[in-house]
């Protein structure tokens, strides 16, 4: 079953504006259901920016509904629609967006160093030059170039936004953009959660014995 492009954002995002179970998020985004819990209850190392899947068209929302209604229901991720063949050359973008483009390549260059100049003309639709401007900061308005995330400018679409990033990523040699902030600590982390699962459901009377011992003095 295919996966979000980013899982343990996806889940944190998922966790935070519906009301899914842990098994069904954990389900649809490829996780152990320690891993959702764990995101849940705020216990991972880095706190997570969640990404919205409606936004990034790998969900609808009548889905996440059919999810919400039925526990037992397994959320299904959309394909995505086809992708439109374009022509050679930079993409027409209208006169009203056009000043933001120097901040939506900002935000690339920053972001993502690793997208060619030539992926972010295609992307964005503008000159080699204005890129290499920007990127060297010789650029006659760098002053006032913001970096902002250039789907929220309206300048592209997040899928291909994401899939220009895999092809870059996959270009140097670099591992497929996915999120992998919790990969460092994720055994010690799900064999914590499991110890502390045992130790409530085997060794709650001891420990409870163990506290009046330590209050009241150790009975004969």
């Amino acid at each position: 079953m295919a996966q979000p492009l980013m899982p343990h954002a996806t889940a944190s995002w998922l966790v935070d504006n519906t009301s899914l179970s842990f098994q069904q998020i954990a389900e649809f985004c490829g996780l152990h259901i320690l891993e959702v819990q764990a995101i849940a209850d705020d216990m991972a190392a880095t706190k997570l920016t969640g990404r919205d899947p409606l936004r990034a068209h790998e969900l609808t929302q009548d889905e996440i509904d059919k999810g919400q209604a039925d526990p037992n229901y397994r959320l299904q991720i959309l394909k995505g629609p086809e992708q439109q063949r374009r022509t050679k050359g930079p993409r027409y973008t209208p006169v009203s967006k056009r000043q933001d483009k120097p901040d939506g390549i900002a935000w690339i260059i920053r972001n993502h160093p690793e997208v060619s100049d030539g992926q972010i003309s295609l992307l964005i639709g503008t000159t080699r030059t204005t890129i290499a401007a920007i990127r060297d900061r010789s650029h006659w308005n760098i002053a006032n170039i913001t970096p902002k995330d250039p789907v929220t400018l309206g300048l592209t679409s997040q899928r291909e936004l994401d899939a220009t990033i895999a092809k870059a990523a996959k270009a140097a040699g670099m591992e497929a953009p996915v999120d992998t902030r919790l990969e460092g600590d994720r055994e010690a982390l799900l064999e914590q959660l499991r110890n502390e699962r045992d130790n409530v459901q085997t060794g709650a009377p001891e420990t409870v014995l163990s506290d009046v011992d330590a209050l009241f003095g150790k009975r004969s």
